[in-house]
């Protein structure tokens, strides 16, 4: 089974929290035992798991802007100014698996899951798919 969840970003770089729509996704497939795959289809924006705690977040997005700082020269800018938002999202990746047991996300404690706006505001669409 195959859904997109739809996220409206409102900032250049935004950590939003899409854990709870990835569970109703699953709720709705009915799903008892597999795996879940979020994956991106825009190349300026990622998906990874980690614990939102809003100072982490700002402390991410401070080694973003460190490690692959806006308008460093890049030759992609000659084309649409936003090389940047392309190598984080590299670095970041297009995807996270997550098991599923008894129809639960298997989460850790402190783990949610994440679409990393790169290159907003925009509109974007994360693929959902859960197989078991």
């Amino acid at each position: 089974m195959i859904e997109l969840i739809g996220v409206t970003t409102r900032k250049d770089t935004q950590f939003v929290d899409i854990t709870s729509e990835v569970q109703r996704v699953l709720d709705r497939a009915k799903i008892e035992e597999g795996v879940v795959n979020v994956f991106t289809r825009h190349t300026t924006t990622g998906v990874v798991i980690n614990e939102n705690e809003s100072r982490l977040l700002g402390d991410f997005e401070k080694i973003l802007d460190k490690l692959v700082p806006r308008g460093a020269g890049y030759g992609h800018d000659t084309i649409d100014s936003n090389a940047h938002s392309h190598i984080r999202s590299i670095l970041l990746g297009a995807s996270e698996s997550i098991p599923v047991h008894e129809g639960k996300l298997q989460l850790g404690i402190w783990q949610r899951i994440f679409l990393v706006e790169l290159d907003g505001p925009r509109n974007r669409k994360v693929v959902v798919q859960v197989i078991g």
